[in-house]
């Protein structure tokens, strides 16, 4: 055991109940919800120890960790952690588990948002950050076979010399196994697609040990059931993925930044808008209200104009570039852009970069004390403007602290609201306005969740954005794949 030795009977019977962990809403404790039966977690466990030893964890700072969610969701930990280091260790967890009926709750690096991590039954984590290995590069046909620990930001530094890159960006250092499972994107996803387009087969172990594998490495298959994409969003309720072969992008020739700074919120969406409908090959658009400037400013120090703006990176030749750049600096002025520039030098992109990425965490060193919420609604981008424009308002109606940042290129964006935890009226005003949020995005044919999937706080919302057709129809996969219903439960829906 790690963490402190003590007795498996001294572990089971201990009460998880502690406060929330840093950077998570204090005020609320959390319980782990009771098994019907208890002896099949200490079983498990003690089948887990025998054969993992030291990488099964039982203490308590481990298990904390590993329910920890980074959003305002209590944190709901497991009653054990198991440290895999290969699909073999991976498959004999899961038949332990199967076997006795034990929850398994697939753990990446643990950056999601809406809860995937939680043990609400608890049971047993499985942590593959160990299984962080480039498997087979083949740069001849762009592609790279990997183990689902391995970071975005350490695949990245080991293609660099092929002259290639993974171009998916959730902003987090995330596992390529976790963005795979809750179909990740981020600030790309405007010219490169988000993980769905980006993973060709993957392979997985399933509810009942078995290892399954989607596809082929061919660019294009009909091929029976589309298996790939099945998993992918799946938030590890159908299985652990412990394999992903995946699509890479030649290093682009030259980069460019871009800012334009507007007078209000509808003219920088309507430039946003417009630069989609010119098929402008933009390969990052975000944008940042008034308020998100003026974090970044104190945050970072970049000294923009502290009015709604355009972040913008062009990537191609130098001359497409050059005509990308001027193309994007008409369309902005024409709707009143009060300040256009760019630039090439790499210091000063990554400057601007590093303060949009830093955003969330630099935005609540801003408010001590209070913690955020943070939303993920994605609308057709013909309705950005409308529904950005509106979330402002209705912040201000309620009389919340908040900001509103995104995607704007395939219209995702986030309303990040600052709450104070001890302020019961703060707190209940903050879930009011994230559950009109999602309504508001669903009414204009959007989504409660762009990138961030659905997990534990989004369920509510599922069922009234797609209907009771799809969600019986995601119920009926389910409980074909999972009967016993150990993978990762109480996630997506209730069955």
């Amino acid at each position: 055991m790690q963490d402190g030795a003590r007795s498996q009977e001294q572990a089971l019977a201990e009460t998880p109940t502690f406060p929330y962990a840093a950077g998570i809403m204090p005020g609320k404790e959390c319980k782990v919800l009771e098994l019907r039966d208890r002896n099949a977690i200490g079983a498990a466990i003690s089948e887990l120890e025998a054969r993992l030893g030291p990488r099964l964890a039982t203490g308590r700072s481990f298990r904390e960790q590993h329910g920890h969610t980074t959003t305002w969701l209590e944190n709901q930990i497991p009653d054990a952690v198991a440290f895999a280091e290969s699909t073999e260790e991976v498959q004999e967890i899961v038949r332990i588990c199967a076997r006795h009926r034990v929850p398994v709750i697939p753990f990446g690096t643990g950056t999601s948002l809406e809860g995937h991590v939680n043990a609400p039954l608890g049971g047993i984590s499985v942590d593959v950050s160990r299984m962080d290995k480039v498997l087979s590069l083949r740069p001849e046909d762009m592609d790279v076979t990997v183990q689902p620990g391995i970071t975005r930001e350490a695949l990245n530094t080991e293609l660099r010399a092929t002259g290639l890159f993974f171009p998916v960006d959730p902003g987090a250092n995330a596992s390529i196994g976790g963005m795979a499972a809750t179909r990740a994107s981020g600030t790309t996803a405007v010219r490169y697609g988000t993980m769905r387009d980006r993973v060709l087969s993957l392979e997985a172990v399933l509810p009942s040990g078995e290892v399954m594998r989607s596809a082929s490495r061919a660019r294009k298959s009909s091929a029976g059931y589309d298996l790939t994409r099945l998993m992918i969003g799946a938030e590890g309720t159908l299985g652990i993925i412990t394999e992903l072969t995946l699509r890479l992008a030649p290093q682009p020739e030259a980069v460019t930044g871009a800012i334009a700074s507007f007078t209000d919120i509808e003219a920088a969406c309507l430039t946003a808008q417009e630069v989609i409908q010119l098929a402008l090959p933009v390969a990052r658009m975000e944008f940042l209200d008034e308020a998100a400037v003026s974090y970044v400013n104190r945050s970072h120090g970049v000294g923009l104009p502290e009015t709604p703006l355009l972040l913008l990176e062009f990537h191609g030749s130098p001359g497409s570039i050059d005509e990308q750049t001027e193309v994007f600096a008409e369309l902005a002025r024409d709707n009143g852009a009060v300040n256009v520039a760019w630039s090439a030098d790499a210091d000063e992109r990554r400057r601007l970069w590093k303060a949009r990425h830093d955003f969330y965490l630099a935005a609540l060193g801003l408010f001590p004390g209070r913690v955020g919420f943070s939303t993920d609604v994605c609308v057709p981008v013909s309705h950005l403007a409308a529904c950005v424009t509106a979330s402002r308002a209705k912040l201000d109606e309620l009389g919340l602290i908040g900001t509103n940042v995104g995607h704007v290129g395939d219209g995702n964006f986030h309303t990040l609201v600052f709450v104070d935890p001890q302020d019961a009226g703060n707190r209940d005003r903050a879930e009011a306005y994230v559950g009109w949020l999602n309504d508001l995005a669903i009414a204009h044919d959007g989504t409660c969740t762009g990138e961030h999937g659905i997990g534990q706080g989004k369920m509510k919302y599922l069922e009234k954005e797609l209907g009771a057709g799809a969600l019986e129809m995601m119920r009926a996969v389910k409980q074909g794949v999972d009967p016993l219903n150990i993978m990762n439960p109480g996630k997506i829906f209730s069955l």
